[in-house]
């Protein structure tokens, strides 16, 4: 078993805990967390040992992600993006395809990669786009459209992007490619939100943004696609978010206990961890939270052995984010409970993991997709 510790130490935990409120505070990117995560090879994580990487797994790197998001919510987010680029590219290399190793020997030279996936109104996600995708004589295509909730705007140096081509003889197509940063790649300064603001997942305009050929990882019809690099897409994605949101919890839990050992009752002289209802309420947050580690851990080891768990494999891996994304948000709201209203000041750390476990209900699969998903999977698809 990893030992997280060794990876993140707790000097550097601390620090970019007691930096998440400032950048929270100032509305501000998480510059020194970076340098420092940089610093510590974490961006390296999912790189195989023999390109310099930490050659860790899926598994692995969910653990690291609750402790990361655990001190700094919206740091762990952001570089969530960077750590789901280099985990596709894993899980392919995995399975015999080589064609995202560009990314994992990218990251071994430092590049920091984002994921420009996001439309606004688009809940096809990656099974269609609003962006254009327009072929080039060499290969390659020219994108154009634009992004929303591009965590790593101020940073980052590779852009994993998307959009539909409709020119080529066999068009439609969903076109995947990634992009470097230059003029014809801008960010909008409109991330001002009520949580995650550390992460600066600005809105990105691609104005004929160029990918190579060489960097055009798939051309996938319209629609649902079986293709591995969907599943490593989903897979890496939906594991890594449940995982900084579990994280999130765990954090939660432990200002609870604080808060319980800490809080004294005027009525009885005794703290509040004494307190039937108060003990109640610490238990139901752990009774959640507990269950949801050894989903994730299970659903990672699968991706990590290649389990094959054939169509199932989608609506377990939306069911595990929605699933964790919702147990985050009871915990906290319990935590909140225990704390008082002291809680509910701004300078009070779990108000403000209250603000960011909230972003957990905009990032896909949200609710309605889940549940239609796993309905399909049980009941079969809506007749008529």
């Amino acid at each position: 078993m990893i030992d997280p510790a060794e990876i993140l130490p707790a000097e550097l935990i601390e620090r970019m805990r007691r930096r998440a409120a400032e950048y929270d505070r100032e509305n501000r990117f998480f510059d020194d967390d970076l340098a420092e995560l940089r610093d510590h090879g974490y961006l390296r994580v999912f790189v195989p040992t023999d390109l310099g990487g930490g050659g860790h797994s899926l598994a692995d790197v969910s653990v690291l992600q609750q402790r990361l998001a655990g001190a700094a919510p919206a740091t762990a987010l952001a570089v969530n993006m960077h750590l789901v680029w280099t985990g596709v590219a894993k899980v392919l290399l995995d399975r015999g395809d080589d064609s995202l190793r560009f990314v994992l020997d990218g990251a071994a030279d430092g590049e920091l990669y984002a994921f420009g996936i996001s439309e606004a109104g688009n809940d096809l996600v990656l099974f269609g786009s609003d962006s254009q995708a327009r072929p080039q004589a060499d290969g390659g295509y020219r994108f154009s459209g634009t992004k929303i909730f591009t965590s790593l705007s101020p940073a980052w140096t590779r852009l994993g992007t998307m959009g539909l081509d409709t020119e080529s003889a066999d068009a439609p197509k969903v076109v995947y490619g990634f992009v470097e940063r230059d003029s014809s790649v801008s960010a909008r300064d409109d991330w001002d939100t009520l949580g995650m603001r550390a992460s600066q997942s600005q809105t990105t305009v691609l104005d004929g943004a160029y990918a190579p050929a060489a960097r055009v990882v798939r051309r996938l019809d319209p629609g649902p696609n079986p293709d591995p690099f969907i599943f490593g897409i989903f897979a890496c994605f939906e594991i890594l978010l449940a995982s900084v949101y579990t994280g999130i919890g765990a954090r939660a839990l432990e200002l609870a206990v604080d808060a319980a050992h800490s809080r004294r009752s005027k009525r009885t002289g005794q703290t509040l961890a004494n307190d039937p209802d108060i003990r109640w309420r610490v238990a139901d947050a752990a009774i959640a939270y507990d269950g949801i580690l050894p989903q994730i851990g299970s659903l990672a080891s699968d991706v990590d052995d290649l389990v094959d768990h054939g169509a199932s494999w989608f609506p377990r891996l939306s069911s595990l984010k929605h699933r964790a994304t919702e147990t985050a948000r009871h915990v906290v709201d319990q935590a909140i409970r225990v704390a008082g209203g002291s809680s509910y000041f701004s300078s009070n750390e779990l108000s403000r993991l209250y603000r960011d476990v909230l972003a957990g209900i905009f990032h896909p699969s949200d609710a309605e997709s889940v549940h239609s998903a796993v309905a399909n999977a049980w009941l079969g698809p809506v007749e008529g």
